[in-house]
């Protein structure tokens, strides 16, 4: 599916600016395409900086090298996106490691702590500096792991922790005009589940009531609802987009 595709809101950004983070590749490639072909000023914001580049320059967006879990890298794209203000942030980087508790090492634990969480805390924390007195939108990508038990006890307390942290921010950052909602993708066939054997991926889709996968697409364009002003009242929602797994 290419951007305009199945597009039913009509969603057009008018030049305003949306960074992306995770943004050089898979869903996060897919989002920053959709909102550069809706007119928005992209900057696709990654660590992989060739593939972020060669994406930014196809799509017309900007490139930032950025390591979510670094101070100094926000400040950097702050700097860079000068007297701009941002209207909106996806924060889209993440870790998934499904390890057992056993399995799971301090190290891991951390790792994915600092991607998933702190990474998160200081997306919204730039976010929030960044953001004119229009106020703006901040779509935190949490997981299906966030609303219920799995497998990964370092990957489900990072979205968990996600989840909350953004009621938090929507209640503190509101009286600005800020949004802040998470979104909770289930099993959607993107790099990630690369992670699972077919087996597993066939007796998980099966439980799936909707009967199928996800398709990054059916991401995707919640994600552009919740940066437009077709959702201009909503704030602290957590939106599961999982076939209806979590009911």
């Amino acid at each position: 599916m290419t951007p305009g595709q199945a597009d039913i809101l009509g969603v057009s950004f008018g030049g305003r600016l949306v960074v992306v983070t995770g943004g050089a590749r898979g869903q996060g490639a897919l989002q920053a395409r959709h909102l550069a072909a809706r007119g928005a000023q992209v900057i696709v914001a990654d660590i992989l900086e060739d593939e972020g580049r060669a994406l930014a320059g196809e799509i017309g967006a900007q490139f930032a090298r950025l390591d979510v879990t670094s101070e100094a890298d926000w400040a950097a794209l702050q700097a860079q996106c000068g007297d701009r203000p941002l209207h909106g942030l996806v924060n889209n980087a993440g870790l998934y490691r499904p390890e057992t508790i056993p399995d799971t090492t301090p190290e891991d634990f951390d790792l994915q702590y600092k991607v998933n969480q702190f990474g998160t805390y200081l997306g919204v924390k730039f976010a929030e500096a960044a953001m004119g007195p229009d106020g703006g939108s901040i779509v935190n990508i949490s997981s299906l792991a966030g609303l219920r038990a799995s497998k990964g006890i370092a990957y489900v307390g990072t979205k968990w922790a996600v989840r909350g942290m953004t009621k938090t921010a929507a209640r503190e950052l509101g009286p600005r005009g800020i949004r802040v909602n998470s979104i909770h993708p289930g099993i959607i066939l993107t790099p990630m589940l690369d992670a699972w054997s077919d087996e597993d991926l066939k007796t998980r889709t099966a439980q799936v009531p909707l009967g199928r996968a996800g398709l990054p697409e059916d991401v995707v364009h919640i994600v552009l609802f919740l940066l437009s002003d077709f959702s201009r009242y909503i704030s602290g929602a957590e939106i599961a987009i999982d076939g209806g797994l979590s009911v």
